[in-house]
């Protein structure tokens, strides 16, 4: 049975259907959304993973977040990391995304400057939609050529905003960035992030294990659309400026 997710602001609806969830996620303007999730005390791992903190109300929202975007943004050490495979969606996400018309999945976009990452992979070598590889301009990408789409974009570090500027030029306006901590807070660093979707575990970790920024950056305020709540999580989500559509009108 699928998980139960009510809504406590703005106004208090219960038991949101996927497509209630749906209409405010799926907003027009391109949007380059991320998705994390923390134990109350700010961690973003438990036992090295972001998916030991999941409970089935991320997991739903997790489905419904890569559901409606275009294109899913990870970092080459967050998949290496998290153990990700090819990037599929569930059959209901697949019915939508067809009656939409998108392709059945996202596609997968991996960012990695040394392109540390094996070319016969799973990952690569069972996409359903071919993947996307973006590393720096010097990077050997030969190994690559069969298996994905490659965009080498700037010299010692990846430009990430040339990367997005070249994955919206292949018409991928929704961006769903995964992380992992590096690569938000480079994201948060050039600017490019305009929504934050948080689940908040109902755990307490302790250590110095790391948080979803993984640096240094900017000081910068957030808006909040709406706080559900799934279980014992909290899913908060932040944005620049408020979206066209909430949940409550």
């Amino acid at each position: 049975m699928s998980a139960a997710i009510d809504m406590l602001w703005p106004g208090a609806p219960r038991d949101l259907s996927d497509d209630a969830l749906i209409d405010s996620l799926a907003v027009a303007a391109p949007t380059v959304r991320a998705n994390f999730v923390a134990s109350i005390d700010g961690a973003a791992t438990h036992d090295g993973r972001s998916g030991g903190l999941s409970g089935a109300a991320d997991k739903r929202h997790f489905e419904l977040l890569r559901r409606v975007t275009d294109v899913v943004l990870v970092g080459a050490g967050t998949v290496r990391d998290e153990g990700y495979g090819p990037m599929l969606v569930d059959e209901a996400s697949q019915l939508w995304r067809e009656r939409h018309g998108m392709p059945r999945h996202p596609v997968f976009a991996i960012v990695s400057g040394h392109l540390d990452l094996d070319p016969t992979s799973p990952i690569f070598t069972e996409a359903p939609v071919r993947p996307i590889v973006i590393t720096t301009a010097g990077t050997d990408t030969t190994a690559f050529a069969a298996v994905a789409h490659v965009v080498a974009v700037g010299d010692e570090h990846v430009d990430l905003a040339a990367a997005l500027a070249a994955l919206r030029a292949m018409g991928h306006a929704q961006v769903l960035c995964e992380g992992g901590p590096s690569l938000f807070a480079a994201m948060l660093a050039a600017d490019l992030i305009d929504e934050l979707c948080l689940t908040v575990a109902p755990s307490l970790e302790g250590g110095d294990g790391p948080r979803i920024v993984g640096g240094d950056i900017p000081a910068r305020s957030m808006r909040l659309v709406h706080v559900l709540r799934g279980g014992e999580e909290l899913l908060l989500r932040d944005a620049r400026a408020l979206p066209t559509r909430t949940l409550v009108e």
